[in-house]
């Protein structure tokens, strides 16, 4: 193709199949392996296995902080595992590359930094993901089912002897946010106690999923079609999958943040979250200069000051 000629409408059968590829991923969802661990920052930790509040295995690492009675669990973002997303290789590539996502992201960072700031750290993987179990046959339900994750990371953190006692504060990414979101809902008395959270980009599937298909040059009106395929694999709507509305249910001081221009969500998708928030203690952090959602991942990385600040404030 020379330079200035348009791109060629998709036919109507690479639509179809695209969205379908679509809505296959909602009914199987592609792990991210583990390539990264604690040992390579140097850190002392222990492989720990849990179960959900409806019994399914989740697996995890334990970073013990010497003389720290203080915690955080770190739930990852939607297509990861608690290591990160292999984004740079394929097929994982190719998922991504179109929204400019085609790179890797190491998540074990964060725990060093965690770590050194004085945090015991509970870093899992969620069902479906990384190392946990299967459930529900591999299906994304976008917080509904890995709520029981959530709540089961917290009641775990309270039956071990070493840690029964420390004070909580939540690192929730993306699906991680949305599925603290839908705890908070489901089970709010398993919150009872935790000091804060920490939210980085959580996102409405319908609004990720429209951009996404906008990117592949699938015409909009085709939103309900793959809704309608969602459903017959998942038995689950957009309408169900509600972050806007689990916000309503948050009773912690909350701190969220955001790329703002990030080309896979719209900005008043987070601020319709952060605005339901009922608590008067939050905080809104928008993250410009770029387009990359990843990079809204990488942020604790590059700047922790303010997420930081956030934990001490909140577990002093």
């Amino acid at each position: 193709m020379t330079e200035g000629q348009a791109t060629p409408a998709l036919t109507r059968e690479q639509i179809d199949r695209i969205v379908q590829a679509m809505a296959d991923s909602f009914g199987q969802q592609l792990r991210s392996p583990i390539l990264h661990w604690p040992s390579e920052q140097g850190q002392d930790y222990q492989d720990v296995t849990f179960p959900a509040l409806d019994g399914v295995p989740l697996e995890g690492w334990f970073i013990p902080a010497s003389g720290s009675d203080k915690l955080i669990i770190a739930n990852h973002p939607m297509g990861f595992s608690r290591a990160g997303i292999t984004a740079h290789l394929e097929p994982w590539k190719s998922v991504w590359a179109l929204s400019g996502n085609d790179f890797e992201v190491n998540l074990v960072p964060d725990y060093k930094i965690l770590h050194d700031a004085g945090y015991n750290v509970l870093a899992y993987d969620l069902r479906n993901f990384g190392l946990s179990g299967a459930a529900s046959g591999g299906i994304a339900s976008s917080g509904i089912f890995e709520a029981r994750d959530v709540a089961g990371s917290l009641a775990y953190a309270r039956s071990r002897p070493d840690t029964r006692d420390m004070m909580i504060c939540l690192f929730s990414r993306c699906l991680g946010c949305s599925s603290t979101f839908a705890a908070m809902t489901q089970f709010p008395e398993a919150f009872v106690g935790v000091r804060c959270l920490v939210g980085p980009q959580p996102v409405t599937m319908k609004t990720i999923v429209a951009r996404r298909l906008a990117l592949l040059g699938v015409p909009g009106d085709r939103i309900d079609d793959l809704e309608q395929r969602i459903i017959l694999q998942t038995s689950i709507g957009f309408a169900r999958r509600a972050p806007q509305e689990w916000a309503r249910n948050v009773r912690v001081p909350a701190f969220l943040y955001q790329v703002h221009d990030d080309v896979l969500t719209e900005p008043s998708d987070v601020q319709t979250m952060f605005d339901n928030i009922p608590v008067n203690d939050k905080k809104l952090h928008w993250i410009r200069g770029t387009t990359r959602r990843w990079d809204g991942y990488l942020e604790f990385q590059r700047h922790p000051e303010p997420m930081l600040e956030w934990f001490a404030k909140h577990m002093s």
